[in-house]
């Protein structure tokens, strides 16, 4: 795609985009359904569901660097923002949506990295997109955080009785 053309797509949606594709009523369903995941284990999940990239990202999209590489970049700089990378056990998770481009990145954390291979998040991913191609937004992004949980339980699954913290927000980022 022309550069200018993709700058101006960019440009053209904002946080209104966002919020008609995840509207306040769904955010605040998939906000519990986090919740009700962190109980099973002992990570944590986030959700970040973005209209479009920030001109400084999207300068950089060209032959040296494929849109792909610029927009796990983006993925990786919310995963920091949000400070996922900071808790305690080193397991969370973020399922990151960038719409001007229809791309879908899952960023786990270095410890859930360690026991899940680059292959099954990106199969999430792909199923993710699936659903999301079909306009069910609300469904793939429960259907991907449920997969998410199931790896989380698998590998650091909560003690029975244990009171566990919530380290981070469970809201959906919409921007």
């Amino acid at each position: 795609m022309n550069k200018l053309l993709r700058i101006f797509k960019h440009r053209w949606l904002d946080i209104a985009d966002t919020r008609r594709a995840v509207p306040d009523d769904m955010a605040e369903r998939l906000a519990r359904r986090v919740a009700a995941s962190e109980g099973r284990h002992t990570g944590e999940v986030r959700l970040c569901v973005e209209a479009s990239l920030p001109l400084s990202y999207l300068w950089r999209v060209g032959p040296s660097e494929p849109l792909d590489a610029v927009v796990r970049d983006r993925a990786l700089a919310w995963f920091g923002r949000l400070r996922i990378w900071d808790t305690e056990h080193n397991n969370g998770v973020l399922i990151y949506l960038l719409l001007a481009e229809h791309a879908i990145e899952i960023v786990a954390d270095r410890s859930l990295a360690r026991h899940v291979p680059q292959a099954q998040w990106q199969a999430v991913a792909e199923r993710l997109g699936g659903q999301l191609r079909q306009g069910a937004f609300e469904d793939g992004l429960t259907q991907a955080l449920e997969e998410v949980s199931a790896l989380l339980v698998t590998h650091y699954p909560s003690e029975e009785g244990s009171v566990r913290r919530n380290e981070l927000a469970d809201c959906v980022v919409r921007r």
